[in-house]
């Protein structure tokens, strides 16, 4: 989106990292600056303005960053996705596949008790495997209607937009590569 052509400009391509062939999409450079800080957020709020959502879920750790300026923007909860070992209390998980390696998905078990509308969010959108494991976890939880997804970045060729799409899964991002 041509709209949002400075948040792409500013985020900087580290080759092989974390592991040879990977091209790193570091948004750590758009972040540090406030003026496109802002504009990332308030894009982002205003393709979720007009959808009821009761709390956002949010994946480990740089969809946290985004995440709380949203759910504060948009008045709803804010549910961290964390990894093993990080939330002290009762516990369901899933483990997941990533591009470079496996891990698990934590949510406390009564993250969700008074949410029914649920957003997700991450920085990132690449081949989706991380957004499933996050629908995979909320599905232990009863009658909860994922509202959508959303990204600052989505890299279509990993093929995570399509599989999303394929899943029902309202998807929006704000620049892709």
């Amino acid at each position: 989106m041509k709209e949002f052509q400075d948040l792409k400009d500013s985020i900087r391509t580290v080759p092989d990292y974390p592991v040879k062939g990977v091209q790193f999409r570091d948004i750590t450079t758009l972040l540090q600056n406030r003026d496109l800080f802002k504009k990332m957020i308030d894009g982002m709020t205003k393709q979720w303005a007009e959808t009821p959502i009761d709390a956002i879920l949010s994946i480990e750790s740089r969809g946290f960053i985004m995440a709380g300026a949203l759910a504060f923007n948009l008045n709803a909860a804010f549910v961290p996705l964390r990894k093993p070992q990080k939330l002290p209390f009762h516990t369901y998980n899933v483990s997941y596949e990533l591009e470079y390696g496996a891990t698990d998905m934590h949510i406390h078990k009564d993250a969700l008790d008074n949410h029914k509308n649920l957003l997700i969010i991450d920085d990132l959108l690449a081949t989706g495997g991380t957004v499933i494991a996050s629908l995979d976890l909320i599905r232990k939880f009863e009658a909860k209607n994922i509202v959508g997804a959303g990204f600052l970045v989505n890299l279509p060729a990993l093929g995570g937009f399509k599989k999303l799409e394929n899943l029902g899964i309202k998807s929006k991002y704000l620049v892709e590569f």
